[in-house]
């Protein structure tokens, strides 16, 4: 019998207050894995309320004591190690080597909670005034919560929840519909750390349970990531009810190769951006700019070790690429592909109807390289999140990063070279949050905040490092004087 998951609320598993029911299937095979509740508002209060009623004791906890929870959260995330990168393949349709990266830059996350206690720390200044001390002092808010995608189902909540918990304040994870397995199974790990009842609360649902986060009143911050246009709702409708809000949205990303870069070691790092996890990232390189005298022995590199791919289910050892998420998503690709077609690009790898023996329904795309792109087509300037990866050529350094700067996306961009002066002009004028230099995959470690510029992030602080600590604590300012 197939699995009707529940909501973990209060420290307990719990049915929802609703009867229907989303499948989750896994991509490759077909399978029906579970069976994941349509939560609304009413599930979401429940938690809300949970966590509420939880918040004071949590927030009066001390801090050392806190950090204690995540030190064991990362032991037991470590035991079931292998358990969790399989789920992700599972419900998502990653490859197990890159199941196992995400497992790892969640736990990473988690690793960096536990040095809460040293980095929380208020600031003070003696004798502002004659006699008067003054101190700022980090406290916690109470009640956030998260809104995540299907595309990194273990990781993202993880950039969030074990942060703003260290911290002092309580949380509520609502995981896409699509991919709900690898929550449900780090809230059953959670579940071994005897928390206290209400700290962390989990709730499934889709678009009414999203809104019921955004709307309730006892939520006083959201992190989110997701699509563009519905990060924009989030960060508009949480500003109109008062809350705290990071939202981080699509992303277009350029990759620059210069004619001076090493050909062989660029192209191994811009397959993995563009082709890793079937393209379905928010860092994805997803347009290369050949620049000047680059542009051939870059095509020819490219297309050689692109069509080499092997395609398949990601649970087997040999597969380099898994699938994209649902015949919904394999449909909206190819069509993108299509329309590229159509404006002029030629496709040299052609990835639409890929069918893997064995696996015939599966949601398969092959990789797919568009050539003669130019600005103006809709595969260059909109986020067709597949493994499609498009080529330019612009004729020097200069209209490069034109070329990158114009698009409304600002997420990340790379340049390949061996020049140190077109590395720094391009860290310096590229507007985008997160730069690679001889880096396909320009992914901020667990200490650094996640960049994002432009029509990529909505807010004012971004999810990891420092800023998750200012974003889920305020700053109380003290000014004393003793007579």
């Amino acid at each position: 019998m197939v699995e009707k998951l529940k909501q973990y609320i209060g420290g307990e598993w719990v049915s929802s207050s609703v009867a229907k029911y989303t499948p989750v299937t896994n991509p490759a095979t077909c399978e029906l894995l579970a069976e994941c509740p349509d939560g609304g508002r009413e599930d979401v209060d429940r938690a809300v309320q949970a966590a509420k009623a939880a918040y004071e004791e949590w927030r009066s906890t001390p801090v050392l004591s806190r950090a204690q929870y995540m030190f064991r959260f990362k032991d037991l995330l470590e035991s079931r190690f292998e358990d969790l990168a399989e789920m992700v393949v599972k419900e998502n349709g990653k490859t197990r080597d890159e199941a196992r990266g995400e497992v790892r830059r969640g736990i990473e996350s988690v690793d960096f909670a536990t040095s809460v206690p040293s980095i929380m720390r208020g600031y003070k200044v003696e004798d502002i005034s004659s006699g008067i001390d003054e101190t700022a002092e980090r406290q916690p808010l109470g009640v956030f919560a998260a809104i995540t995608p299907f595309n990194f189902p273990m990781m993202v909540p993880l950039w969030f929840l074990p942060t703003a918990i260290t911290v002092g304040n309580t949380f509520v994870v609502k995981p896409s519909p699509q991919t709900p397995l690898s929550m449900q199974l780090v809230y059953e790990i959670m579940d071994e750390l005897d928390l206290p009842e209400g700290v962390v609360n989990l709730v499934h649902g889709g678009v009414e349970a999203s809104r019921a986060v955004m709307e309730h009143p006892d939520i006083v911050g959201v992190s989110f990531v997701g699509s563009t246009p519905v990060a924009k709702i989030v960060y508009e409708t949480c500003a109109k009810h008062g809350k705290r809000v990071q939202a981080q949205g699509g992303a277009k990303n350029y990759i620059a190769v210069m004619p001076d870069a090493d050909m062989a070691a660029s192209v191994a790092n811009i397959m993995g951006s563009a082709f890793g996890c079937a393209g379905q990232r928010c860092l994805a390189g997803s347009v290369v700019v050949a620049v000047g005298d680059a542009y051939e022995p870059l095509k020819a590199e490219l297309l050689k070790r692109a069509a080499s791919l092997r395609v398949g289910y990601g649970l087997q050892e040999t597969t380099q690429m898994g699938t994209v998420i649902s015949p919904a998503a394999r449909e909206r690709i190819e069509g993108m592909i299509s329309q590229g077609v159509a404006e002029g690009a030629t496709p040299i790898l052609d990835g639409r109807g890929k069918v893997i023996e064995g696996y015939e329904q599966g949601s398969f795309v092959g990789p797919t390289i568009l050539d003669g792109v130019s600005p103006e087509m809709r595969v260059a300037k909109d986020e067709i999140f597949g493994p499609v990866l498009s080529i330019m050529h612009a004729r020097d350094f200069d209209e490069a990063v034109t070329m990158i700067n114009g698009s409304r996306y600002g997420n990340a961009a790379s340049i390949f070279t061996r020049n140190g002066k077109h590395a720094r002009d391009f860290k310096y004028r590229i507007r985008a949050g997160n730069i690679g230099i001889n880096v396909g995959v320009a992914a901020a470690t667990a200490s650094f905040p996640f960049g994002g510029q432009k029509e990529s992030f909505f807010g004012d602080l971004h999810g990891q490092g420092m800023d998750a600590i200012e974003f889920y604590t305020d700053k109380k300012i003290l000014i004393e004087r003793w007579f």
